[in-house]
């Protein structure tokens, strides 16, 4: 199991990320969004249901954690979230792309 700490150093850019951004105002409503993104399968099929090729798109990247946790915090006007997974990172930053565009950064690997 791997924890990834992540920035969103500007809340309002990953909102405007797209159809499939963050919705949530706060550190925590974000940490839920990215949590459930990762324990279920829902966002994964939604972006799926929108690609050209839907059974073409490789199962693989569906794959879920159900135990799967994110907490976030508030720093200044940052959000810092951590997520603790068995998914790889591949994975991690597939949901993120699709919750945050490029607006969040990647800054430590544990574990």
């Amino acid at each position: 199991m791997a924890t990834y700490d992540i920035r969103i150093p500007h809340p309002e850019r990953a909102r405007a990320a797209g159809a499939f951004a963050f919705r949530s105002q706060s550190a925590a409503g974000m940490a839920e969004e990215l949590q459930a993104a990762l324990a279920g399968s829902g966002l994964f099929e939604r972006w799926r249901a929108t690609q050209d090729e839907p059974d073409e798109v490789d199962p693989a990247l569906g794959a879920v954690d159900p135990a799967a946790r994110v907490e976030g915090a508030q720093e200044d006007l940052d959000f810092d979230l951590t997520a603790t997974t068995t998914l790889p990172g591949e994975i991690l930053r597939h949901r993120l792309r699709l919750l945050a565009g490029s607006a969040w950064e990647l800054r430590n690997v544990r574990g």
